[in-house]
């Protein structure tokens, strides 16, 4: 399972989260079909933008509470004031893509901006 964790500015476009999202495939090598899931923070639950991108890609987009974004925390890769200031969280997109991937998840992409959205790709490790 391949999680895109997505953030951006307050009015968004959704063409803006997909830039993101491009860029985070691009880096990671793999195609955009590849993603399973959407996941963003409380914070971004009604951001029209977002809901477009979910509804155009026909992924289900996954709402990470503050609680479970800062359980994250510890698996971070990078720290955002914008997002610490927000959120209490150094990363939400890598926060909420580690969340929805589940326990053994990983980082494969760390997040990245572009166009004034951020993404960041988690990944679910496979049981040895």
């Amino acid at each position: 399972m391949i999680v895109a964790g997505l953030g951006c500015r307050k009015g968004s476009t959704s063409e803006e989260l997909l830039s993101a999202l491009d860029a985070a495939c691009s880096q990671a090598g793999i195609s955009r079909e590849s993603i399973t899931a959407l996941a963003t923070g409380e914070i971004k639950r009604e951001e029209p933008g977002m809901l477009q991108l979910a509804e155009a890609l026909h992924l289900p987009l996954h709402i990470v509470s503050d609680d479970a974004l800062m359980n994250m925390e510890p698996r971070t890769k990078t720290v955002s004031r914008h997002s610490l200031a927000k959120t209490l969280s150094s990363s939400l997109s890598e926060a909420a893509a580690l969340a929805v991937a589940g326990e053994t998840s990983e980082i494969i992409v760390p997040r990245l901006i572009s166009q004034g959205a951020t993404c960041a790709l988690a990944q679910t490790k496979e049981a040895a």
